[in-house]
């Protein structure tokens, strides 16, 4: 087995040489002056490690979902009311999985947190605490349960893969149930490994191959690499914290299990007989199916563009599903989110509630704790002025008027940015 400063123990030296500050004092001064999620995301390129970030924008293969599921939204007009008495701030509290929250967002569940900031998920554990909205944890999380329950005493879902092994599957459960975690999402979209070809370019590792073109970029990205180079080597916490990462992506990939389907499912319910969502549903004939088999949580989700190339945008699918199901089942939706505006239309469309996942993680790997707690404010601040420019004073309100406040018109250049849009994060209609 090939050596690096890991297997040499370089981090132990490293951790007692606090120069964490001065790499990233530049870092820091960058976030200070971000007023949106796309200046976050310019924020991370430059402090990431290129493998890294890429592995964070990225989507799958051509990229087009990816651009498809950002210029969605552009195609959502608000037709605001005028005169409607409302003062900032506005009441945004809702529920989601049954729990009290006062966003109606929150970060999604993303594998290997640590691999951006050395906090990881304790940064995004924090900003949910701070902001009162739920937080998700990824099976593949490099931060254990119990160490997010001391973080965190609001609710909490737990993310998991379709795994072979039934009694892996039932350790993680048991674990999380122990850990206060109040409901679990079956992520359904994941039995095949997308194509990320950003991935394949850089050769993408964990952690890395320590190859001549990632060492020079390591060395272009000083307060990454020393963040990397003086904290433990990252495990896989909520399976096997005894394992490196990457010794255990073999057993991961060897544990994923394609032939999963509905009766499986049904097994998986009955271990957990808590609130539960199925994620990963863009198909109203699904989402019924999900419902009669016992899910309570429709999480509309195309794994944030980086699996089925082509698939649609979330939001363009999310009306149907909802007609599909009707009005009292919960719909939670993901993909493409980038503004408060984003937010504030899935609402209206037929969403509870909607999870972010590139703009809290742009935000991790900016500047880890103050970072995600920057990119909720931002989001926060959007959807607050969006609902009471619209005319709707809280979240319940908009999401019965909404299908009468959002109209959808046909694209033009006209709609996006600029041509440095794509610089600048923004990920389609670059003119």
């Amino acid at each position: 087995m090939a050596l690096n400063p890991h297997k040499l123990g370089v981090h132990k030296i490293l951790k007692h040489i606090p120069l964490n500050a001065l790499f990233d004092a530049p870092s820091k001064a960058r976030l200070r002056k971000a007023v949106n999620i796309a200046d976050l995301r310019l924020c991370a390129k430059q402090r990431a490690h290129k493998m890294v970030f890429d592995y964070l924008d990225a989507g799958a293969d051509d990229e087009i979902s990816l651009r498809r599921g950002k210029d969605a939204y552009s195609e959502l007009e608000m037709h605001f009311h005028i005169l409607s008495g409302l003062k900032p701030p506005l009441d945004l509290s809702t529920k989601i999985f049954g729990q009290d929250v006062k966003l109606p967002f929150f970060g999604c569940p993303t594998a290997g947190n640590r691999m951006f900031h050395w906090e990881g998920e304790t940064a995004a554990a924090k900003a949910a605490q701070h902001h009162g909205t739920l937080y998700g944890l990824s099976s593949l999380a490099t931060t254990g349960i119990t160490e997010i329950g001391k973080l965190t005493d609001g609710p909490k879902v737990f993310q998991l893969y379709v795994w072979k092994d039934r009694e892996l599957v039932k350790e993680v459960l048991a674990k999380a149930k122990e850990g206060g975690f109040n409901a679990m999402a079956l992520t359904v979209d994941f039995t095949w490994y997308g194509n990320r070809e950003r991935d394949i370019r850089n050769d993408f590792s964990i952690p890395p191959k320590y190859s001549i073109a990632q060492i020079v970029e390591a060395i272009r990205k000083p307060a990454w690499t020393y963040d990397f180079l003086s904290h433990e080597p990252y495990t896989y916490a909520c399976i096997n914290t005894d394992v490196p990462a990457d010794s255990l992506a073999a057993f991961v990939n060897s544990q994923l299990c394609p032939e999963f389907d509905w009766r499986d499912a049904e097994w998986l319910l009955g271990e957990w007989n808590m609130p539960s969502a199925v994620k990963g549903v863009c198909r109203p004939d699904d989402a019924i199916k999900a419902v009669e088999t016992g899910f309570t949580t429709m999480w509309v989700s195309n794994h944030g563009a980086r699996q089925l190339e082509t698939s649609p945008a979330t939001i363009d699918v999310l009306p149907s599903i909802r007609e599909a199901v009707g009005p009292d089942v919960e719909i939670i939706l993901d993909g493409g989110v980038q503004r408060g505006t984003d937010i504030c239309k899935a609402l209206a469309l037929g969403a509870d509630s909607v999870g972010v996942g590139k703009p809290y993680l742009y935000g991790l790997a900016a500047g880890g704790t103050e970072g995600v707690i920057k990119a909720y404010d931002i989001l926060k601040v959007e959807l607050d002025r969006a609902m009471g420019l619209l005319g709707a004073g809280t979240v319940d309100e908009l999401k019965k008027r909404g299908p009468g406040l959002i109209k959808r018109r046909h694209a033009s250049a006209r709609d996006y940015p600029d041509r440095y849009a794509y610089e600048r994060g923004y990920g389609g209609g670059v003119i």
